[in-house]
Protein backbone atom coordinates (compact mmCIF):
# COMPACT_ATOMS: atom_id res chain seq x y z
CA UNK A 1 0.00 0.00 0.00
CA UNK A 2 1.18 3.64 -0.99
CA UNK A 3 2.18 5.28 1.99
CA UNK A 4 0.69 9.24 2.07
CA UNK A 5 3.81 11.59 1.50
CA UNK A 6 2.73 15.51 2.33
CA UNK A 7 -0.05 16.74 4.30
CA UNK A 8 -1.35 19.68 3.31
CA UNK A 9 -3.76 21.89 5.96
CA UNK A 10 -5.21 25.71 6.03
CA UNK A 11 -5.85 27.90 8.09
CA UNK A 12 -10.50 29.00 7.88
CA UNK A 13 -9.77 32.04 5.42
CA UNK A 14 -7.33 29.97 3.60
CA UNK A 15 -9.52 26.92 3.21
CA UNK A 16 -12.22 28.41 2.04
CA UNK A 17 -10.87 30.85 -0.13
CA UNK A 18 -8.56 27.61 -1.63
CA UNK A 19 -12.10 25.65 -1.89
CA UNK A 20 -13.63 27.86 -3.74
CA UNK A 21 -11.16 29.34 -5.87
CA UNK A 22 -8.67 26.98 -6.35
CA UNK A 23 -4.84 27.42 -5.28
CA UNK A 24 -3.38 30.05 -7.22
CA UNK A 25 0.83 30.88 -6.42
CA UNK A 26 0.32 34.67 -7.66
CA UNK A 27 -1.54 34.69 -4.64
CA UNK A 28 1.28 33.84 -1.85
CA UNK A 29 2.64 37.16 -0.50
CA UNK A 30 4.43 35.54 2.15
CA UNK A 31 6.85 32.40 2.75
CA UNK A 32 7.18 31.32 6.16
CA UNK A 33 10.15 29.00 7.74
CA UNK A 34 9.66 27.91 11.31
CA UNK A 35 12.99 27.20 14.03
CA UNK A 36 14.01 23.39 13.95
CA UNK A 37 17.68 22.62 13.71
CA UNK A 38 18.52 18.92 11.90
CA UNK A 39 14.29 19.05 11.29
CA UNK A 40 14.79 21.32 8.01
CA UNK A 41 16.27 18.33 6.29
CA UNK A 42 13.01 16.70 5.63
CA UNK A 43 12.14 19.61 3.58
CA UNK A 44 15.46 20.21 1.48
CA UNK A 45 13.94 18.03 -1.06
CA UNK A 46 10.81 19.93 -0.64
CA UNK A 47 12.44 23.16 -1.05
CA UNK A 48 13.92 22.24 -4.05
CA UNK A 49 10.22 21.48 -5.60
CA UNK A 50 9.20 24.84 -4.53
CA UNK A 51 11.69 26.88 -5.97
CA UNK A 52 11.74 24.82 -9.63
CA UNK A 53 8.12 24.89 -9.85
CA UNK A 54 6.55 27.56 -7.51
CA UNK A 55 8.95 30.64 -7.72
CA UNK A 56 8.56 31.76 -10.86
CA UNK A 57 5.00 31.54 -10.38
CA UNK A 58 5.28 34.30 -7.71
CA UNK A 59 3.95 37.50 -8.27
CA UNK A 60 6.34 39.93 -6.25
CA UNK A 61 7.02 41.38 -3.96
CA UNK A 62 7.04 38.04 -1.94
CA UNK A 63 8.17 38.61 1.98
CA UNK A 64 10.21 35.79 3.51
CA UNK A 65 10.45 35.30 7.18
CA UNK A 66 12.55 32.60 8.86
CA UNK A 67 13.66 32.15 12.87
CA UNK A 68 16.82 29.91 13.31
CA UNK A 69 17.02 27.22 10.40
CA UNK A 70 13.82 28.75 8.51
CA UNK A 71 16.26 32.07 7.82
CA UNK A 72 18.85 29.84 7.20
CA UNK A 73 16.59 28.64 4.22
CA UNK A 74 15.60 31.64 2.48
CA UNK A 75 19.10 32.87 2.86
CA UNK A 76 19.81 30.37 0.00
CA UNK A 77 16.17 31.26 -1.57
CA UNK A 78 16.79 34.66 -1.61
CA UNK A 79 20.00 34.14 -4.12
CA UNK A 80 20.13 34.37 -7.79
CA UNK A 81 20.56 30.61 -8.10
CA UNK A 82 18.95 29.12 -4.85
CA UNK A 83 19.00 25.58 -5.90
CA UNK A 84 22.66 25.53 -6.03
CA UNK A 85 22.55 27.13 -2.31
CA UNK A 86 20.09 24.58 -1.15
CA UNK A 87 22.41 22.30 -2.65
CA UNK A 88 25.59 23.59 -0.45
CA UNK A 89 23.67 24.25 2.76
CA UNK A 90 22.51 20.47 2.51
CA UNK A 91 25.48 19.14 1.88
CA UNK A 92 27.73 21.52 4.23
CA UNK A 93 24.85 20.65 7.34
CA UNK A 94 24.81 17.46 7.23
CA UNK A 95 29.05 16.85 7.18
CA UNK A 96 29.66 19.22 9.21
CA UNK A 97 31.86 17.47 12.12
CA UNK A 98 33.50 18.33 15.35
CA UNK A 99 35.84 17.49 17.55
CA UNK A 100 35.09 15.01 20.44
CA UNK A 101 33.61 17.70 23.21
CA UNK A 102 32.89 20.94 21.01
CA UNK A 103 32.66 24.11 22.72
CA UNK A 104 30.18 26.62 22.41
CA UNK A 105 33.76 28.66 20.34
CA UNK A 106 33.98 25.96 18.26
CA UNK A 107 29.85 25.02 17.01
CA UNK A 108 29.52 28.99 16.66
CA UNK A 109 32.68 29.15 14.40
CA UNK A 110 31.52 25.42 12.20
CA UNK A 111 28.12 28.09 12.02
CA UNK A 112 30.00 30.50 9.79
CA UNK A 113 31.60 28.33 7.86
CA UNK A 114 28.66 26.90 6.94
CA UNK A 115 26.56 30.32 6.23
CA UNK A 116 30.03 31.33 4.16
CA UNK A 117 29.26 28.20 1.73
CA UNK A 118 25.65 28.74 1.19
CA UNK A 119 26.64 32.62 0.68
CA UNK A 120 29.96 32.54 -0.88
CA UNK A 121 31.14 35.97 -2.04
CA UNK A 122 27.78 37.46 -3.50
CA UNK A 123 24.94 35.79 -1.42
CA UNK A 124 24.40 38.70 0.56
CA UNK A 125 24.49 41.23 -1.95
CA UNK A 126 21.98 39.49 -4.08
CA UNK A 127 19.13 38.79 -1.08
CA UNK A 128 19.28 42.25 -0.35
CA UNK A 129 18.65 43.77 -3.67
CA UNK A 130 16.85 40.44 -4.86
CA UNK A 131 13.74 42.09 -7.45
CA UNK A 132 11.54 39.48 -6.08
CA UNK A 133 11.60 38.67 -3.19
CA UNK A 134 11.90 40.88 0.67
CA UNK A 135 13.73 38.81 3.25
CA UNK A 136 13.37 39.05 6.61
CA UNK A 137 14.92 37.75 10.27
CA UNK A 138 13.61 37.30 13.29
CA UNK A 139 15.87 37.05 16.07
CA UNK A 140 15.57 38.23 19.56
CA UNK A 141 17.94 40.57 21.66
CA UNK A 142 18.81 39.27 25.17
CA UNK A 143 17.62 41.43 28.25
CA UNK A 144 18.89 41.36 31.90
CA UNK A 145 19.37 37.54 33.38
CA UNK A 146 19.91 36.05 29.49
CA UNK A 147 22.19 39.17 28.08
CA UNK A 148 25.48 37.45 28.95
CA UNK A 149 27.46 34.97 27.65
CA UNK A 150 28.40 33.61 31.32
CA UNK A 151 26.81 29.61 30.98
CA UNK A 152 25.71 29.64 34.73
CA UNK A 153 24.10 33.09 34.42
CA UNK A 154 22.83 32.52 31.07
CA UNK A 155 21.06 28.97 32.69
CA UNK A 156 19.90 30.67 35.25
CA UNK A 157 18.08 33.24 33.25
CA UNK A 158 16.56 30.82 31.00
CA UNK A 159 15.46 29.18 33.49
CA UNK A 160 13.57 32.19 35.05
CA UNK A 161 12.26 32.30 31.48
CA UNK A 162 11.17 28.92 31.34
CA UNK A 163 8.90 29.05 34.43
CA UNK A 164 7.76 32.11 33.87
CA UNK A 165 6.72 31.18 30.39
CA UNK A 166 4.75 28.51 32.12
CA UNK A 167 2.47 31.42 33.44
CA UNK A 168 2.10 34.09 30.59
CA UNK A 169 3.98 33.41 27.03
CA UNK A 170 3.88 37.26 27.33
CA UNK A 171 6.70 37.57 30.33
CA UNK A 172 9.19 36.35 27.90
CA UNK A 173 9.38 40.21 26.79
CA UNK A 174 11.00 40.69 30.45
CA UNK A 175 13.94 38.20 29.44
CA UNK A 176 14.36 39.11 25.01
CA UNK A 177 13.22 41.77 22.77
CA UNK A 178 12.23 40.47 19.06
CA UNK A 179 14.91 41.81 16.83
CA UNK A 180 13.53 41.73 13.30
CA UNK A 181 16.10 42.77 10.43
CA UNK A 182 13.48 43.50 7.23
CA UNK A 183 13.84 44.54 4.15
CA UNK A 184 12.92 48.37 3.97
CA UNK A 185 11.47 48.19 0.60
CA UNK A 186 8.22 46.92 1.61
CA UNK A 187 7.31 46.50 4.89
CA UNK A 188 5.81 42.74 5.83
CA UNK A 189 2.91 42.61 7.49
CA UNK A 190 4.64 41.97 10.81
CA UNK A 191 6.35 45.25 10.96
CA UNK A 192 3.92 45.79 13.96
CA UNK A 193 3.49 42.86 15.29
CA UNK A 194 2.33 42.92 18.92
CA UNK A 195 2.76 41.17 22.40
CA UNK A 196 6.91 42.10 23.12
CA UNK A 197 8.75 44.27 22.82
CA UNK A 198 10.54 45.08 19.45
CA UNK A 199 13.69 45.91 17.57
CA UNK A 200 13.09 46.63 13.72
CA UNK A 201 16.92 46.46 12.37
CA UNK A 202 16.89 47.48 8.44
CA UNK A 203 18.79 44.39 7.08
CA UNK A 204 21.67 44.72 4.46
CA UNK A 205 24.52 43.54 3.18
CA UNK A 206 26.42 44.16 5.82
CA UNK A 207 24.76 42.47 8.71
CA UNK A 208 23.04 39.54 6.76
CA UNK A 209 25.81 37.28 7.68
CA UNK A 210 24.94 37.91 11.34
CA UNK A 211 21.41 38.18 11.21
CA UNK A 212 21.47 35.20 10.29
CA UNK A 213 24.13 33.04 12.33
CA UNK A 214 22.13 34.99 15.14
CA UNK A 215 18.91 33.63 14.48
CA UNK A 216 19.75 29.84 14.47
CA UNK A 217 22.27 30.98 18.11
CA UNK A 218 20.85 28.69 20.29
CA UNK A 219 21.42 30.07 23.83
CA UNK A 220 23.98 28.08 25.61
CA UNK A 221 24.74 25.75 22.21
CA UNK A 222 26.31 28.74 20.42
CA UNK A 223 27.44 32.14 21.45
CA UNK A 224 25.10 34.90 20.91
CA UNK A 225 26.13 37.30 18.34
CA UNK A 226 27.34 41.12 19.69
CA UNK A 227 27.75 44.23 17.57
CA UNK A 228 25.62 44.04 14.52
CA UNK A 229 26.03 46.56 12.32
CA UNK A 230 23.13 48.76 12.38
CA UNK A 231 21.54 47.17 14.91
CA UNK A 232 21.23 48.04 18.67
CA UNK A 233 24.05 46.80 20.75
CA UNK A 234 23.07 43.57 22.97
CA UNK A 235 23.71 39.91 22.03
CA UNK A 236 21.11 38.78 19.96
CA UNK A 237 20.33 34.71 19.83
CA UNK A 238 17.90 32.38 18.14
CA UNK A 239 14.29 33.87 16.94
CA UNK A 240 12.82 30.77 18.02
CA UNK A 241 13.00 31.23 21.57
CA UNK A 242 10.11 33.65 20.88
CA UNK A 243 8.84 33.00 17.46
CA UNK A 244 9.46 29.13 17.08
CA UNK A 245 6.83 28.78 14.58
CA UNK A 246 6.25 32.44 13.81
CA UNK A 247 3.13 33.19 16.11
CA UNK A 248 3.21 36.53 13.54
CA UNK A 249 0.31 38.05 10.97
CA UNK A 250 2.00 36.26 7.84
CA UNK A 251 -0.33 37.57 5.75
CA UNK A 252 -2.02 40.01 3.44
CA UNK A 253 -5.40 40.42 3.06
CA UNK A 254 -6.32 38.36 0.15
CA UNK A 255 -2.88 36.99 -0.06
CA UNK A 256 -1.81 33.86 1.43
CA UNK A 257 1.38 32.62 3.32
CA UNK A 258 2.98 28.88 2.32
CA UNK A 259 4.50 27.58 5.18
CA UNK A 260 6.54 24.41 4.50
CA UNK A 261 6.83 22.96 8.01
CA UNK A 262 8.25 19.47 9.49
CA UNK A 263 4.88 18.45 11.15
CA UNK A 264 1.71 19.10 11.03
CA UNK A 265 1.43 21.03 14.70
CA UNK A 266 2.53 24.40 15.06
CA UNK A 267 3.83 26.20 18.47
CA UNK A 268 4.54 29.89 19.14
CA UNK A 269 7.67 29.82 20.58
CA UNK A 270 10.61 27.39 21.96
CA UNK A 271 9.64 27.54 25.57
CA UNK A 272 6.07 26.20 24.85
CA UNK A 273 6.99 22.85 22.92
CA UNK A 274 6.08 20.73 25.98
CA UNK A 275 2.93 23.05 26.96
CA UNK A 276 0.19 21.35 25.72
CA UNK A 277 -2.26 24.25 26.14
CA UNK A 278 -0.53 26.91 24.21
CA UNK A 279 -1.70 27.45 20.84
CA UNK A 280 -1.22 29.97 17.78
CA UNK A 281 -3.27 33.01 17.54
CA UNK A 282 -5.84 32.27 15.25
CA UNK A 283 -5.68 35.46 13.52
CA UNK A 284 -2.20 34.64 12.79
CA UNK A 285 -2.95 31.43 10.84
CA UNK A 286 -6.00 32.33 9.35
CA UNK A 287 -4.32 32.86 5.63
CA UNK A 288 -1.67 30.24 6.23
CA UNK A 289 -1.14 27.28 3.91
CA UNK A 290 0.75 24.20 6.06
CA UNK A 291 2.78 21.82 4.06
CA UNK A 292 4.36 19.00 6.26
CA UNK A 293 5.28 15.67 6.13
CA UNK A 294 2.55 13.04 7.33
CA UNK A 295 2.95 11.09 10.05
CA UNK A 296 2.58 8.31 8.55
CA UNK A 297 5.70 8.90 6.37
CA UNK A 298 7.87 10.22 9.04
CA UNK A 299 6.77 6.63 11.01
CA UNK A 300 8.88 5.30 8.04
CA UNK A 301 11.92 7.07 8.04
CA UNK A 302 15.24 6.07 10.21
CA UNK A 303 13.92 5.79 14.02
CA UNK A 304 11.02 6.54 12.18
CA UNK A 305 11.64 10.29 13.30
CA UNK A 306 12.54 13.65 11.78
CA UNK A 307 16.13 14.29 12.11
CA UNK A 308 17.17 16.57 15.21
CA UNK A 309 20.13 17.86 17.20
CA UNK A 310 20.25 14.87 19.70
CA UNK A 311 21.40 13.02 16.71
CA UNK A 312 24.74 14.66 17.50
CA UNK A 313 24.90 12.91 20.66
CA UNK A 314 23.19 10.03 20.76
CA UNK A 315 24.91 8.89 17.33
CA UNK A 316 28.90 8.33 16.24
CA UNK A 317 29.26 11.14 13.64
CA UNK A 318 29.69 8.70 10.73
CA UNK A 319 26.28 7.53 10.95
CA UNK A 320 24.56 10.38 11.93
CA UNK A 321 25.98 11.35 8.22
CA UNK A 322 24.68 7.92 7.24
CA UNK A 323 21.44 8.46 8.47
CA UNK A 324 21.16 12.14 7.56
CA UNK A 325 21.94 11.13 3.88
CA UNK A 326 19.69 8.49 3.69
CA UNK A 327 16.73 11.10 5.33
CA UNK A 328 17.37 13.11 2.06
CA UNK A 329 17.03 10.56 -0.05
CA UNK A 330 13.94 9.24 1.14
CA UNK A 331 12.17 12.71 1.19
CA UNK A 332 12.55 12.77 -2.38
CA UNK A 333 9.13 10.70 -1.99
CA UNK A 334 7.77 14.03 -0.62
CA UNK A 335 9.29 16.20 -3.34
CA UNK A 336 7.61 14.05 -5.85
CA UNK A 337 4.27 14.55 -4.27
CA UNK A 338 4.19 18.29 -4.10
CA UNK A 339 5.13 18.30 -7.83
CA UNK A 340 2.50 16.01 -8.45
CA UNK A 341 -0.04 18.03 -6.49
CA UNK A 342 1.45 21.19 -8.77
CA UNK A 343 1.38 19.69 -11.26
CA UNK A 344 -2.00 18.35 -11.46
CA UNK A 345 -3.80 20.96 -9.15
CA UNK A 346 -4.58 18.77 -6.82
CA UNK A 347 -4.17 20.84 -3.77
CA UNK A 348 -7.53 22.16 -3.12
CA UNK A 349 -8.72 18.39 -3.65
CA UNK A 350 -6.15 17.54 -0.26
CA UNK A 351 -6.19 20.21 1.76
CA UNK A 352 -7.34 19.99 5.19
CA UNK A 353 -8.57 22.36 8.45
CA UNK A 354 -5.27 23.72 10.32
Amino acid sequence: MQIKGLTFKAGPAAFADIKKRGFAAERIGTLAGASGGAKWLVLSQVDRVIIERLLPRLSGPVHLIGSSIGAWRFACYGQLDPLRAIERFESAYIEQSYSDKPDRDEITDKSRAILQSILGDTGAAEIVSHSQFRTHVMTVRSRFLTATDNKTLLASGLLAAGAANVVSRKSLGAFFRRGLFYDPRALPPFYNAVGFPLDRIRLTQDNLKDAVVASGSIPLVLNGVRNIHGAPPGIYRDGGVIDYHLDLPLSEPDKLALFPHFFDSMKPGWFDKRLSWRKMNPSNIDRTVLVCPSAEFIRELPNAKVPDRTDFVTMSPSERVKIWWNVVDRCRYLADDLAEVLEHDRLAARLEPL
